[in-house]
């Protein structure tokens, strides 16, 4: 192995810790949503997880190609920069509607919940008013609470979340490493990718562990109906943090 390719191996290590580090786009949108969907660390982890694979795949496979078809560096940080648009924007559309729909459902006048698990292991709780009257009275009576419409709503948040992590670039990995590696082999491309993907993600994973189990011991208190709202704004946040400060 030649001293360029382990300088690109490490530089792939460096740059895949500290652009995940200090996105948080990354980690973010994962933990409140674990937070305010009433989430397990399994299922939490496990999303974190998918969209991260989904995500530095979609840049390796357009890294790929474009070492295989002869893009300039220049052409690929364009095409890479119209992803980040991308992901940015569907951030802040995602986000913005959460959170408006978490303060609709606080104006409704949710006050305390009661938990409620469920056989895949995520916990949600159960919304009720002080005047002793659920908001949506037999929605959970008679019915399973995975009704035609929590579910689909359910997985739309889910597979939203997936289609903007796969969207969203891995801005260092094509135009900075990528490239460079190619000059050497078929194995330095792999190794620099592989690197690159397993710190990202592992990154990723570290940093929703720890917000998960911090918020463990945030007590909103009365606020608490406004975890949604509270959620959505983060996401939205996130997504203004790619578009202005370009992380």
């Amino acid at each position: 192995m030649s001293d360029s390719l382990q300088v690109l191996m490490l530089a792939a290590l460096t740059l895949a810790v500290t652009h995940t580090a200090i996105g948080p786009d990354h980690y973010l949108p994962f933990i409140v949503l674990g937070r305010s969907e009433g989430w397990t660390y399994r299922k939490t982890a496990l999303w974190t997880f998918l969209c991260g694979m989904g995500h530095v795949l979609s840049s390796v496979v357009i890294g790929g190609i474009g070492v295989a078809v002869g893009w300039a560096v220049s052409s690929m940080e364009w095409f890479e920069g119209i992803r980040g648009e991308a992901a940015s924007w569907g951030l802040m559309i995602f986000g913005g509607g959460y959170m408006l729909w978490g303060i609709y459902l606080a104006i409704r006048g949710r006050g305390h919940s009661h938990p409620h698990v469920h056989a895949d292991g995520t916990v949600h709780d159960h919304p009720h008013l002080h005047d002793g009257k659920d908001p949506e009275e037999g929605e959970h009576r008679g019915s399973p609470h995975e009704g035609a419409g929590h579910g689909k709503q359910h997985r739309r948040t889910l597979w939203t979340v997936f289609i903007i992590f796969v969207l969203g670039p891995c801005e260092p990995l094509i135009p900075i490493l990528m490239v460079p590696a190619s000059k050497h082999s078929f194995w330095g491309i792999a190794s620099v990718a592989a690197i690159f993907s397993v710190a990202t993600i592992a990154t990723m994973l570290l940093f929703v562990t720890l917000g998960h189990f911090g918020l463990r011991f945030v007590k909103l208190g009365f606020l608490e109906k406004y975890v949604h709202a509270f959620s959505g704004g983060a996401i939205l946040v996130s997504g203004l943090a790619i578009k202005v400060l370009g992380i």
